[in-house]
């Protein structure tokens, strides 16, 4: 890269000669060198292989075994990032990452972030940082109004919004939100018998808000979904679970609905989930981490149709909506109920403002008392783009979406596993059916010998694809992670990096389709 080219002869005027560390000059001189490293950075990504392409343990054997005594000069270090660390960066801002989900950025992203940390205040309450505290539930009211979220979640009704690290913080707060006030209603319950809900879909990150918030494991529900459904969560499955459990003399407490799985961005139905679980109690949170930034546009406003029945709801600006991480916007119909649980109070955090009760303290609404001042990246993103550039932004990756999602259906070896509701596609090889060996079928029924060749297509099917998965990560040209559904292993391409565009698409078809010949050829 054309900016780590360093003048190494500059190297005597470098911040071992500066004994304040936030020196303004020397912070204008080395600041400058950082942006240009990360313009020839972006400029070059296409050149690397898009998954780090070390093992494991690489990078103690390159660097020294403790501290240095000594300043190193700037340039030192960025020739040492550009040697070691990264050959060692698996590149989400890769044109060719379609892999996980994706972790968008963008100028105003980054110019946020670089406000965030030049300003570096730790705004736990109002009077800490003020600015920090009113910017942030701004910002909320505007993405909410831009999700169309009713007034009741928004500051400008009975709600508001927080922005969180991460979906799992979301889950816990909530969920610790919604067992403290069912223990307040009636005190006879205890924590043993809280039951929390969710489908087999759901993120990991509510089983582990169940584990720290108490929860008994045996209380946990991930209820089946099936493929008929395409894998959203029924509600009759639902209420016979809680009857089950509550048959038990076990507590519903919560559920987790989702806009948007992690396997498939699969859909679960709101209204009539909210409908059961108003029956019987539960919190209701749901989990649009991905999808839900879609949502500003009015063709996807559906998939959140019932949210007015929910408690909350929470989605990361630092997946689709070109906020760097961390930025996870929960907003909440009564957020007493988080202050309540949440909330502490010591003597050196006291003040006049705070007594009033008339601010926000936002550290009553978080796990953590110290907290980023977040809003500054995403007002930057929302103002910099404006609500018509981001919905063209995300219908841009729709697209190209669609277009390898054709690709692929017209590809008779593969086929698209679940319907594509964004901008991921979930696919697989479809090796030739062995069903009609002698045998397989009894009476024009599946017979014994029957399931036992159903049961070797699916191995070969999963074998074949997770080498097919494995051969085109090897090569470095494109990045793709899978899942497994009903037992079948299924690839998963995610379309949503900043600089993606529709050659990368194109040529990402090509990797998988040269890879799949290979594979087949010698299977």
């Amino acid at each position: 890269m054309n900016g780590l080219n360093f003048d190494h002869e500059r190297l005597n005027h470098t911040s071992s000669n500066n004994t304040n560390p936030l020196d303004p000059e020397e912070f204008r001189r080395q600041g400058h060198m950082i942006v240009d490293f990360l313009a020839d950075y972006y400029a070059d990504i296409e050149k690397y292989p898009v998954l780090g392409q070390v093992e494991p343990g690489y990078l103690q054997k390159r660097l020294p075994k403790s501290t240095a005594h000594d300043p190193e000069p700037i340039e030192t270090i960025l020739q040492d990032v550009k040697d070691h660390i990264i050959p060692g960066i698996t590149h989400w801002q890769s044109p060719n990452f379609f892999a996980y989900f994706p972790c968008t950025s963008s100028i105003a992203g980054f110019l946020g972030e670089m406000l965030c940390t030049g300003f570096n205040v730790a705004g736990f309450n109002w009077i800490a940082s003020p600015v920090a505290t009113e910017l942030e539930m701004i910002v909320m009211d505007w993405l909410g109004e831009m999700l169309n979220l009713p007034n009741s979640f928004l500051f400008s009704g009975n709600g508001g919004g927080v922005i969180q690290g991460t979906t799992c913080e979301a889950i816990l707060c909530t969920m610790v939100a919604a067992r403290d006030q069912m223990l307040r209603r009636d005190e006879r319950q205890n924590i043993e018998k809280l039951v929390v809900y969710g489908s087999d879909q759901t993120h990991s990150a509510l089983q582990k808000a169940a584990k720290i918030a108490g929860i008994h494991p045996k209380n946990f529900r991930a209820i089946k979904t099936t493929k008929s459904t395409s894998f959203a969560l029924s509600p009759d499955s639902l209420r016979s679970a809680i009857l089950a459990d509550m048959e038990a003399g076990l507590v519903p407490l919560y559920l987790c609905a989702n806009v948007g799985t992690t396997s498939t961005t699969a859909i679960d139905p709101l209204g009539s989930l909210c409908d059961v679980a108003k029956d019987y109690g539960l919190w209701v949170h749901v989990d649009a981490a991905y999808a839900g930034s879609a949502c500003i546009c009015p063709e996807f406003r559906h998939f959140m149709d019932g949210i007015e029945g929910v408690n909350s709801v929470s989605l990361n600006a630092h997946k689709w909506l070109f906020t760097p991480l961390d930025c996870c916007c929960l907003w909440v119909k009564d957020p007493s109920t988080l202050i309540k649980s949440l909330s502490t109070y010591p003597e050196y955090l006291r003040n006049k403002t705070s007594d009033s009760k008339q601010v926000v303290d936002y550290k009553d609404w978080q796990i953590t008392l110290s907290r980023r001042f977040r809003a500054l990246k995403l007002w930057l993103v929302l103002r910099s783009y404006g609500a018509a550039n981001l919905r063209n932004f995300m219908r841009s990756h729709v697209k190209v979406a669609k277009l390898f999602e054709g690709l692929v259906a017209m590809d008779k070896r593969f086929e698209i596993v679940v319907p594509r509701n964004f901008a991921m596609i979930c696919f697989r090889i479809n090796p030739p059916s062995t069903m009609c060996k002698q045998g397989a079928y009894q009476n024009g029924k599946v017979g014994d010998n029957g399931q036992k060749l159903l049961k070797e297509k699916i191995t070969t099917a999963n074998e074949l694809n997770k080498k097919l998965l494995e051969s085109i990560n090897a090569s470095g040209r494109v990045y793709m992670t899978h899942t497994v559904l009903e037992d079948v292993y299924v690839l998963r391409f995610a379309v949503g990096a900043t600089l993606v565009e529709e050659r990368h698409v194109v040529m990402a078809w090509k990797v998988v389709q040269e890879h799949a010949t290979a594979i087949l050829s010698d299977n």
